[in-house]
């Protein structure tokens, strides 16, 4: 059985349908769940990811839960042992970890120089040192074997630079997270590795997007985690004649990012 990582720490929002109640980590791990993948869950705390667990037993796929906290080292290094022990090297990776970091901030407080350190070194953490930390565990082996995939989900702030608005996390830093994307795909798809980024340009339907008010009075702009995670598949599942190295999903009402 091939094994997917899905790094996404999912939360569970009952009132959703099951598809799209874990947000796109948990509609991602669902996907390569019924296309026979055994996932691996990583997550914090293994309670935030037993519902998810649960739904994918239900649908009759096969996950695990591995406990994972992506600013400790140490963390990542036994998180990869134990997957290794229990199943072995991963065929598919989805870097999918997000952060709330810097959403509280007042208005009166956007500005850089309001901005604690700590919110960027979290940013830092989640958005660059922990995808090559990671990288650096699944990339040896699949260079090996000639073959892989290393999917990051990102959003429209990794296209350039923009001021962080008020109620947004620090998320210039994901820019570093596209460019590692880029240069892990010089590097390594002559091995047989695929690597892409995927820029999620737009409103994830969740409970809190259904709150905002421009979502409910255009339902259009939001996106279905479930068709996220068709697009995931469909780029491990791309022959490798003619691979995708950066996907932008964005809805059909609104204008592409850039």
């Amino acid at each position: 059985m091939p094994r997917a990582v899905d790094i996404s720490g999912a939360r569970d929002d009952r009132d959703l349908p099951v598809g799209v109640r874990w947000g796109v980590g948990g509609a991602i791990a669902q996907k390569f769940a019924k296309e026979g993948f055994h996932v691996v869950l990583t997550t914090r705390h293994a309670a935030n990811a037993a519902g998810l667990d649960q739904a994918i037993r239900e649908q009759g796929g096969a996950s695990t839960i591995v406990e994972m906290d992506l600013v400790s080292d140490a963390s990542i290094s036994k998180a990869f042992a134990t997957m290794r022990e229990r199943h072995g090297d991963p065929d598919v990776l989805v870097y999918n970890a997000g952060y709330l970091e810097g959403r509280d901030l007042p208005p009166d407080k956007e500005l850089l120089e309001h901005v604690p350190v700590e919110i960027l070194e979290t940013a830092q953490h989640i958005a660059s040192r922990g995808p090559f930390l990671v990288a650096k565990e699944v990339l040896p082996a699949m260079r090996k074997r000639g073959a892989g995939s290393f999917l990051i989900s990102n959003n429209s702030s990794s296209l350039r630079g923009r001021k962080r608005l008020t109620g947004q996390s620090l998320y210039y830093p994901r820019v570093m997270m596209r460019t590692l994307a880029q240069v892990l795909t010089e590097e390594y798809s002559e091995h047989g590795v695929h690597v892409a980024n995927v820029v999620i340009d737009g409103l994830i339907d969740s409970p809190g997007t259904r709150a905002l008010p421009r979502a409910q009075k255009q339902p259009e702009i939001v996106m279905n985690p479930v068709k996220i995670a068709e697009a995931f598949y469909y780029l491990h599942s791309q022959d490798r004649s003619c691979w995708t190295h950066e996907l932008q999903l964005t809805p059909f009402s609104t204008k592409p990012s850039f």
